[in-house]
């Protein structure tokens, strides 16, 4: 039933932007698709300098006081798509998996970036709070960088790949010597973004869903083999 309000909710809109080529595409991916989202990995080991953002940041752990910058509770002018982001990194911050991490405008104090930071040690509240295959089990030297989001207002300045680089640094004092972070294949943007910050391919998650999402299987597989299979 939710996965039929939210294809309906998402028809309403392209309806009412003319969309319909994109209606007509995303109609039948309701009855088969498979979507394929890419597992990046960053060595730490390996030097990789921060790339320089358009205005000067800074990362620390995310304060209370930081909240109503990045979750206004006015959401009335942001569309189908914005919202639906923001619920997702609510979520993840209500289920209590340590540590978000925010990039704050230094001219301002204001913050322009949140992504969470995750070690082993939480592997199995990361199993619980997200669907099954989500995200693999992290080895003991591994951590996990996730639900990355830029508040509208600071987008197109450099922020997330300076941002993720920076908080993927701080990883080595929970013990990990790689960080790993997972984008979908055709948001060519963040990839690129996760590519300044250091980050490879090295994996694909591989999603099947058909009849409304009744049906989902995930597993994944290695980089180069999705790329062929699935290009």
């Amino acid at each position: 039933m939710l996965a039929f309000r939210n294809a309906a909710g998402v028809a309403r809109e392209l309806w009412s932007e003319r969309r319909f080529a994109e209606m007509a595409r995303r109609g039948a991916g309701l009855l088969y698709a498979t979507r394929v989202t890419i597992g990046l990995r960053r060595d730490l080991d390996a030097p990789s300098p921060a790339p320089a953002a358009k205005i000067p940041i800074e990362v620390r752990p995310l304060h209370d006081a930081d909240l109503p910058h990045l979750f206004p509770e006015d959401r009335g002018g942001l569309n189908r798509k914005e919202r639906l982001e923001l619920g997702t990194r609510r979520f993840h911050l209500r289920s209590g998996i340590p540590t978000c991490w925010v990039a704050l405008d230094r001219r301002t104090g204001i913050p322009c970036y949140m992504q969470w930071l995750m070690g082993a040690s939480h592997n199995r509240l990361i199993q619980q709070t997200f669907p099954p295959r989500w995200f693999p089990e992290l080895a003991p030297d591994e951590a996990l960088l996730e639900n990355a989001y830029t508040p509208a207002a600071y987008r197109g300045q450099g922020i997330m790949s300076c941002a993720m680089a920076l908080i993927a640094e701080r990883a080595a004092g929970i013990g990990a010597r790689s960080v790993i972070t997972f984008v979908e294949n055709a948001n060519v943007a963040s990839l690129r973004g996760c590519a300044k910050a250091g980050f490879a391919p090295y994996l694909a998650r591989v999603e099947r869903r058909a009849l409304l999402d009744t049906v989902r299987l995930r597993r994944f597989e290695p980089f180069e083999a999705a790329r062929h299979a699935h290009a």
